[in-house]
């Protein structure tokens, strides 16, 4: 493992997981291009290893990731910033097939708060801090904030922590449903993988598709969502894993999931 790359990968070939861990400490795992590139490449390699079936992102102690790398961007026109395309990064990580958990400690601002809400579910350390701090600097949420966090919080919390910049601490966090769990911070990436363990006993084809299906959820009608889910589910029945899933449950007996 280099311990100065951007990104640190750790397999865990025993729960079939991984651990992807933000290495910028002394920059608080701000998120310049550089950082996300090395976050992406890394997670879309992982979803291409059978080997994988979950997957964490983490940063340290101090900050799952600060916001996004403001000198780099302080002095950038709108055409450099529109040529440049860094929210496209986010969108890299959106598209990754395979459950992703973030394991959060210490501060998750800014665009640290969008990479973490672009993930699956997240696991809080007590003393996380989540806000989108962007009206401070002039600016407002760009790589999904005003977005994601209304769609997890409702209008009216999102709105408040938008407009202020202020952040929430975990227990709120978990409260207003932004965070699935929260356990004391020097557990955060044992609990996060430990869940992710869970997942990855899972049918990876079922994985795939409940997760197509649950994101549905915020880009469609009701009434189409649904019709999507139903024709997920009904392809479900051509897996291998299906018929092994369903045949395990009627002998008693722990199922052998392929992937196939």
């Amino acid at each position: 493992m280099d311990d100065d790359a951007l990104v640190l990968v750790e397999r865990q070939p025993e729960s079939r997981t991984a651990v992807v861990r933000l290495n910028r400490p002394k920059q608080l795992n701000a998120l310049n291009g550089a950082v996300m590139d090395a976050l992406c490449d890394a997670l879309e390699a992982l979803d291409g290893d059978d080997a994988v079936r979950a997957i964490v992102v983490t940063g340290n102690e101090r900050a799952f990731a600060a916001g996004a790398d403001i000198g780099e961007m302080a002095g950038a026109s709108a055409v450099e910033m529109l040529r440049s395309n860094r929210i496209g990064q986010w969108d890299r990580v959106r598209r990754i097939s395979k459950p992703v958990l973030a394991a959060v400690s210490g501060w998750c601002l800014g665009g640290g708060c969008e990479l973490a809400m672009t993930l699956d579910l997240i696991v809080a350390g007590e003393g996380a801090r989540f806000g989108q701090p962007e009206i401070k600097i002039g600016v407002i949420p760009g790589a999904g904030g005003t977005q994601r966090l209304t769609r997890a919080i409702g209008k009216s919390k999102a709105m408040e922590m938008i407009l202020t910049g202020e952040p929430i601490s975990a227990a709120e966090a978990e409260r207003a449903g932004l965070v699935a769990r929260v356990v004391p911070d020097e557990l955060v990436v044992e609990d996060a993988l430990a869940l992710a363990a869970t997942i990855a006993t899972q049918s990876p084809l079922a994985l795939r598709l409940a997760k197509e299906a649950v994101n549905a959820a915020y880009e469609m009608s009701l009434s189409d969502a649904l019709t999507h889910e139903r024709r997920l589910f009904y392809l479900l029945f051509a897996s291998d894993d299906q018929k092994e899933g369903m045949a395990a449950f009627l002998e008693k007996r722990t199922p052998d999931f392929t992937g196939r």
